[in-house]
């Protein structure tokens, strides 16, 4: 259980940052925005809750 996280900590791009506002935008998940930037949920949530921006949560 002691994997390392190829990309943790790394700061966010701005084309992630945009790629972030398009997809929540389009009203993706959570689940699904973070597996399309390829970060973690609770690093895809923290930048969001940054930003100002709402993801949608799907039902």
């Amino acid at each position: 259980m002691s994997e390392k996280f190829e990309r943790h900590r790394q700061p966010w791009r701005s084309d992630e940052i945009a790629g972030l506002h398009t997809l929540a935008k389009k009203g993706m998940g959570l689940k699904a925005i973070a597996k399309a930037l390829k970060r973690s949920e609770e690093s895809v949530k923290d930048r969001a809750r940054a930003d100002k921006i709402t993801i949608a949560k799907l039902r």
